[in-house]
């Protein structure tokens, strides 16, 4: 999905790509450079802060940095509760809290973030103190060390809805005085090889979810890629600090009671 957006918007501009396997970087950067971009890579380790500032200085020393896109992150059959919180939440907020101190004037960023977001939810109080608590002190929050800890897929949905969090908290603070915007996008059931682990390990609950939803079908990456463009577009700029649920209806069926979460 990551890609598609690049494709998307990038061209005819300087493109830094971000990856923790020079294998993969290696494979998108030619792939971008035999279709025509202009791209450089840097290896970033996102459970790393120190790795995520130097990522977000190699791109400001290559030019004004006008769009910012995060799609670090591991799903939930992925990995344990403790990696899936380092990276989807502590990896996004040093992402964001790093390019919040180098976006371009005008610019705009996107975090890729997940209908799961939408699943569990936090009770007012506990989502304003993650509002008024700083990236690195996150994991010291009772609620993180006692509900998010308990599964993988707890952890993925909290980690998730703390992303929008995050994204509100960035484009009032940070990012605002920067005079950029920063959005989330939040993805339904896309088709992409990393959706395919999933499919494997859970595909009949994922059937279900996709035929109660009003599209009856999965979504696409050009079709994200289309909804990212508008947000980092000419045509958003007065949308920042907010989130864009494309999913197809499958929050609208969980909320209207036409398809059970759970059970």
């Amino acid at each position: 999905m990551g890609t598609a957006i690049v494709r998307r918007i990038a061209a005819g501009r300087k493109i830094l790509l971000g990856d923790i396997s020079e294998k993969n970087l290696e494979k998108v950067s030619h792939d971008f450079r035999y279709s025509g971009y202009d791209v450089e890579t840097m290896a970033v380790n996102a459970l790393e802060k120190d790795s995520v500032e130097a990522f977000a200085a190699r791109a400001a020393s290559l030019g004004p940095v006008m769009y910012f896109i995060d799609t670090a992150g591991a799903s939930p059959n992925q990995a344990k509760p403790e990696h899936i919180l380092a990276l989807d939440m502590m990896g996004t907020g040093h992402a964001l809290d790093a390019f919040g101190k180098v976006m371009a004037p005008g610019g705009a960023g996107l975090v890729n973030s997940s209908q799961t977001g939408y699943m569990y939810p936090i009770p007012y109080e506990v989502e304003q103190e993650i509002l008024n608590t700083a990236t690195e002190k996150l994991t010291d929050l009772q609620f993180i060390k006692e509900t998010a800890m308990q599964s993988f897929g707890l952890a993925y949905m909290i980690a998730k809805r703390v992303n929008h969090l995050q994204v509100m908290r960035a484009a009032a603070a940070d990012w605002k005085d920067r005079r950029a915007r920063i959005n989330t996008i939040i993805p339904g059931i896309i088709v992409t090889p990393l959706a395919y682990d999933e499919f494997a390990a859970a595909g009949e609950g994922y059937q279900k979810m996709i035929d109660a939803s009003a599209a009856e079908r999965t979504g696409t990456s050009e079709e994200i890629a289309e909804a990212g463009a508008f947000l980092l577009g000419e045509h958003a700029g007065f949308i920042t600090g907010t989130d864009l649920l494309i999913d197809g209806g499958v929050i609208a069926s969980i909320r209207t009671g036409s398809y059970k979460l759970h059970g």
